[in-house]
């Protein structure tokens, strides 16, 4: 389902966080993409980008991400929401943008111990140029990064967080969809992607903000605006081509899936 215009995707896992990205998208209206699953789009202002809103919950809806980012085929895609900090020197209202996302649940428990089995997953790196460019000065931004697991992490005595302390020291942040959501967006080559979160709890009681509710809206709306800010900066690609010219009877492959004997001939196409 190619757009004639640049095309983004930001998924979202909470509904604040959802309305959060869509308060700041005009000319919303619903894409049907099958019989039983929709998107909604709108136009980013200031920028030439086109946005869909899709809401996971937890890694097991990847499949569904993979659906939607097959059907969208999005030129950007971005993962934005509210996380828990794992560092004392990362506070509530602070960004992080992922440099690194972990699947923390792999492992394999021994007599002797845990043995840790990361999977882990990059940003593209275009996107993080954009984004350390464009965040300078904007926001406090830390761009290290993110543990993500179906795990909800509130005690700062936890074996988890001993855990997270012991095979992921560089993570800062911790949060529940991004592994699964980095794993589908792997799948589907070509498509530039960066996780943008917001600080909204800390695993130290002590620290925690009085009123959390108000904190994670604060954390949602700040890394929407920052995802805008990201989108707003970066250059669009290139035109995809929405037609191909040829000549005499064809059969076409480009883009689908035939199962079967097929009669044809290979013409060449000058589109690459």
């Amino acid at each position: 389902m190619p757009y004639e215009r640049p095309f983004a995707a930001v998924v979202t896992g909470l509904p604040l966080e959802y309305e959060s990205m869509r308060s700041l998208l005009t000319g919303l209206r619903r894409e049907q993409l099958s019989e039983t699953l929709s998107t909604e789009l709108g136009d980013l202002p200031d920028s030439p980008w086109q946005v869909a809103l899709a809401k996971v919950s937890s890694h097991r809806d990847a499949a569904i991400l993979d659906f939607v980012v097959r059907q969208l085929r999005p030129d950007a895609l971005l993962f934005v929401g509210i996380a828990g900090s794992l560092r004392d020197d990362v506070v509530v209202g602070d960004l992080v943008v992922a440099t690194r996302t972990y699947a923390f649940q792999g492992g394999k428990q021994t007599p002797e111990g845990f043995y840790a089995r990361p999977q882990s997953w990059h940003p593209s790196h275009r996107m993080e140029q954009v984004a350390r460019s464009a965040l300078r000065g904007e926001f406090r931004v830390h761009f290290r990064a993110v543990a993500a697991g179906d795990i909800t992490l509130n005690d700062e005595h936890s074996s988890l967080l001993n855990q997270l302390k012991r095979h992921y020291n560089d993570a800062v942040a911790i949060e529940m969809e991004s592994a699964g959501i980095a794993h589908a967006a792997h799948l589907t080559a070509g498509v530039d992607t960066l996780t943008i979160r917001g600080i909204s709890d800390v695993a130290d009681a002590a620290r925690m903000p009085k009123d959390h509710q108000r904190a994670q809206a604060r954390a949602a709306a700040r890394a929407a605006q920052a995802a805008a800010v990201v989108l707003r900066a970066l250059k669009p690609p290139p035109p995809r081509p929405t037609h191909v010219a040829y000549g005499g009877d064809h059969v076409d492959f480009h883009g689908s899936t035939f199962f079967g004997p097929a009669v044809g001939k290979i013409v060449p196409r000058g589109d690459g």
